[in-house]
């Protein structure tokens, strides 16, 4: 019987750990190295020293449960409520907003869906049947967290300048729309909706506002302290009531880790689940789930401690020079350029001339992790401070797959663009 057969039943007798740890690391060992520099997906490096610190803090607080943090864990209490004070503190939200951790982006689009709807019940009572408005590229994870808290979901089918149609939603909104949506900046094409723009529909219907800031909260912010254009997006902008920023993302703390930020802690009230039904005694909490690992909680606290702006800003500048000399290297080129003008980290790498499909393909034999783009076709590149200095070999190898696809030699295999898996 083949091993992973054997390991389908639950055997009688367990294994020794030297056994064990050998058998893990032959199961692992075709997995691909999560900070390897030639890895242009989503992992997030800010340096071997913040990795350290993010291990460690993670360690010392992983038996920890955060359900638990006010009666066991009131270290973990402490953590929270200073990563959620800091986040305010750089997202300029004003006195008397408040948020708290998730574990992850669409825990924190979940929350704030649910939220919006329950808010809705009040200040949009005549909202029978509640919709949500979202651009073209907002994330997948709002349709999962309509469907759960039965909302249904307009999704605009363009991007003029590859931004948010501000023009259709407002067209789309009707007596069911409760809340509209922005992403700063979507992922597939990295470049910030008009939130302004969207916040001031809201403002004018009476509607929740949220920006998915789940990939540049920890971004955005230090690229307008180095003076880089950055449209505004924060709880600046009036009418903006929910934001999502991931902290294991370019917060760099250990997974799985979000924000869900409020701009008025009295809206909390519609984000919590409370029960007293059962026989012991009352539930409430501000998350889908319950049991939360203390590790993600504690490493967030850490790695922005140990970074400091300063830290944030430098390895953002990292990310700025990357994005800038691919940038120029394909323009030199000619055949292949950057979409738009992204100001997130991540970019997509486009061609009017190229099969990007037998382009994507090139660059995946020659070692290169890269995500797809379906609309258009092309690459998504996702730039950390570990590809400072990899442009040079990653320029060099997009000519020569250019140059193969445009005389014919290589052509694609497959058509389909993959966001997992």
């Amino acid at each position: 019987m083949a091993q992973e057969e054997t390991n389908r039943v639950f055997a009688e007798q367990g294994r020794d750990a030297r056994t064990l740890f050998a058998e893990m690391d032959a199961i692992a060992s075709a997995d691909q190295r999560w900070d390897d520099p030639r890895n242009l997906k989503a992992s997030y490096w800010a340096g071997d020293d913040v990795v350290a610190v993010m291990h460690e803090a993670y360690a010392r607080h992983v038996d920890d449960n955060a359900i638990y943090g006010a009666s066991l864990f009131p270290s973990l209490v402490r953590y929270e409520a200073e990563v959620v004070a800091m986040a305010l503190d750089m997202l300029e939200a004003p006195e008397g907003a408040a948020g708290g951790i998730t574990t992850g982006g669409t825990e924190s689009i979940l929350m704030a869906v649910r939220t919006a709807r329950d808010w809705a019940r009040i200040h949009r009572p005549g909202a029978a049947h509640p919709e949500i408005i979202l651009p073209e590229t907002a994330h997948p994870a709002f349709e999962k967290a309509a469907q759960v808290v039965g909302m249904a979901v307009v999704r605009m089918t363009r991007s003029p300048d590859w931004r948010a149609d501000v023009a259709a939603m407002e067209a789309a909104i009707g007596a069911n729309t409760v809340m509209l949506v922005g992403s700063a900046p979507p992922y597939p094409y990295g470049i910030v909706d008009p939130i302004a723009g969207i916040a001031a529909l809201a403002v004018a219907h009476g509607l929740w506002m949220h920006v998915d800031g789940c990939i540049g909260g920890f971004l955005l912010p230090f690229l307008a302290d180095l003076g880089e254009p950055v449209p505004p997006f924060d709880f600046r902008v009036p009418g903006v009531d929910s934001i999502s920023a991931d902290l294991h993302k370019f917060g760099y703390s250990g997974r799985g880790a979000s924000l869900l930020l409020l701009r008025e802690r009295a809206n909390e009230d519609f984000q919590r689940f409370s029960s007293d039904a059962w026989p012991s005694g009352t539930y409430s909490t501000l998350n889908f789930g319950g049991s939360r690992n203390g590790g993600a909680i504690a490493s967030s606290w850490a790695v922005m401690r140990y970074l400091g702006r300063a830290g944030y800003r430098e390895r953002v500048a990292a990310i700025v020079a990357t994005k800038r000399a691919i940038a120029e290297g394909l323009a030199a080129d000619g055949r292949l350029a950057v979409l738009g003008r992204p100001e997130g980290a991540n970019i997509c790498i486009v061609s009017d001339t190229l099969d990007m499909v037998a382009v994507a393909e090139g660059l995946d034999e020659k070692g290169w992790l890269t995500g797809r783009l379906q609309r258009p076709a092309g690459l998504l590149l996702l730039i950390t401070p570990r590809h400072a200095g990899i442009e040079g070999s990653l320029l060099a190898d997009l000519r020569a797959v250019a140059d193969e696809v445009a005389s014919g030699r290589r052509s694609a295999r497959g058509s389909q663009a993959v966001y997992v898996g």
